[in-house]
């Protein structure tokens, strides 16, 4: 087995430069974005060696690294990658400079920010625990990162955040840790029932994933009192509050509203793919009858969400609220995706996690320019800026098909595959999900216009100015990834092929035997 310590370095650089900056003087206070962003420089190069030594022909796990870290317990520092975390590693490592630019401090404007050398931690910190998350490959392991991860944003919300910072950081630390603590009750249950049938515990997810625990679908009864199926329900209920899915979505309009740009943008991109992550590496390929099982349930919950989601984006007057809302309805095409068991579908769920953090990311960067020059969200507010600012209205339109999933553009490469492939076996539930596409059009279209477009509706836009070098760079990298993959889907995801082959073919085997 080839054996690799990059992904461990991939993991811990952040936390490395952000303990370095630690140590730097306060008299350095503006070094310190700096020396964030060259850390996700380094990232995104040590990623993109990961990427062309990646072989895209073999479905299994690569670049191993594995200490031991509490073998008695059958728990240790183990991180992997294969061709279905690969593209989020991927996703990652370039949005975090992208974000960095984009949401550069304006030092001619007063001291800069405030604690900036604890801010910049934090964002380290974040990054670390979401490549750990997307790295792991033993369970606890994967449980730990998962954990980090709240801390940093924890902190980037509740002290660098809106009015309502405090509510909305209580509300996102109380709906996670509920999910987290049924998690962690399921995993020692599995590294009990990996010691028992293995003779001695391990938490190593390959291994894992070879269980089969039992379940009984003659009846609810029976298969809500399955040991399968409550396993499945634990880690699914931490996973899908991450998304967030419908009914368990309501911190994440909260936390974007109050959360600084970066921290808006981290959250879009790369933390709700954690929870789609966990479901399609632990949830549904660990406990396969149960997710069958009560798949119709979630691809309800997946179809309502997108409605949904998308009926509050279009009511919201708050543009950040409004994108926040248009999340909501787009991730609900990704769990149609995942419990569609259907391989063009799981595919499309895939490739869709990417290309949603694509679009979310430069919208919420859109947000923040608007904000950092007019002081305002409200939709009410803006309009006829696009004669002031073409440079951001051209951003800003591109961001908005890539949402709308325009053909040509990335977002209709994830959506039409996850569409096709659910039609295939629940038509009923994606015809309605159709109805977010159009919904989706007309609320993002509708902002579109009442930002850039129509009569001008202030007076003091003599002083405004367009994108500045940092903001045209992250907007430019963004575009070229918006086309880039609408336009060469295969340049971009075929790396993915292998594994996603592998899985699919292995769900469908799992649920048509029993």
């Amino acid at each position: 087995m080839e054996t690799s310590t990059l992904l461990s370095w991939i993991i811990f650089t952040p936390l490395l430069f952000g303990l370095l900056v630690v140590l730097l003087p306060q008299r350095l206070e503006q070094q310190f974005r700096k020396a964030a962003l060259v850390q996700t420089l380094v990232n995104a190069l040590l990623a993109t060696v990961v990427y062309l030594g990646f072989d895209g022909s073999s479905a299994g796990a690569q670049f191993v690294h594995l200490v031991e870290w509490l073998p008695d317990w059958g728990i240790n520092y183990r991180v992997a990658i294969d061709g279905i975390s690969l593209p989020l590693v991927m996703l990652t490592a370039y949005v975090a400079p992208l974000a960095i630019l984009g949401t550069w401090p304006d030092l001619h404007h007063g001291a800069g920010l405030k604690k900036e050398k604890f801010f910049v931690f934090c964002l380290m910190a974040l990054q670390s625990g979401m490549y750990g998350t997307f790295l792991a490959a033993d369970v606890f392991l994967f449980y730990f990162f998962w954990e980090v991860v709240l801390i940093p944003m924890f902190f980037l919300i509740g002290i660098w955040g809106g009015k309502e910072r405090i509510y909305a950081t209580v509300k996102f630390f109380l709906y996670t840790m509920v999910g987290s603590l049924l998690m962690l009750v399921a995993i020692f249950w599995l590294l009990k029932t990996g010691a028992t049938e293995f003779g001695a515990p391990t938490g190593e997810l390959a291994a894992l994933a070879k269980l089969n625990f039992a379940f009984d679908g003659s009846s609810l009864g029976a298969a809500l009192s399955s040991p399968q199926t409550l396993l499945f329900l634990a880690f699914a209920l931490a996973f899908v509050i991450k998304v967030p899915m419908v009914p368990f979505h309501t911190w994440l309009p909260d936390a974007h509203v109050q959360a600084p740009t970066v921290g808006s943008v981290f959250l879009a991109a790369v933390l709700l793919k954690m929870g789609t992550y966990g479901l399609m590496r632990i949830a549904i390929p660990m406990f396969p009858q149960a997710a069958h099982y009560f798949s119709s349930l979630f691809i309800a919950l997946g179809v309502i969400g997108i409605i949904y989601g998308a009926f509050c984006a279009l009511h919201q007057t708050d543009f950040k609220k409004l994108v926040a809302y248009s999340s909501v309805s787009h991730m609900g095409y990704i769990m149609i995706g995942l419990f569609a068991f259907q391989k063009v579908a799981i595919a499309g769920a895939l490739y869709q996690m990417i290309n949603h953090g694509i679009s979310a990311g430069g919208l919420f960067l859109i947000v923040g320019f608007l904000y950092e020059r007019l002081h305002t969200r409200n939709l009410g507010e803006f309009g006829g800026l696009a004669k002031s600012v073409p440079l951001m209205a051209i951003g800003f339109m591109i961001m908005t098909l890539s949402s709308v999933a325009l053909p040509g553009t990335n977002g209709f490469v994830g959506e039409f595959p996850i569409l096709l492939g659910a039609f295939q076996v629940w038509p009923v539930y994606v015809l309605f999900a159709g109805t977010g596409v159009i919904l989706g059009a007309v609320y993002a279209l509708k902002a579109y216009q009442l930002v850039m477009l129509g009569p001008q509706t202030r007076t003091d836009l003599d002083g405004l100015t367009d994108l500045n070098l940092k903001e045209i760079v992250a907007m430019s990298v963004l575009t070229v990834f918006v086309f880039g993959i609408g336009f060469f889907p295969k340049a971009f995801f075929w790396k993915s092929d292998a594994a996603l082959e592998s899985y699919g073919t292995s769900l469908i085997q799992k649920v048509s035997s029993k």
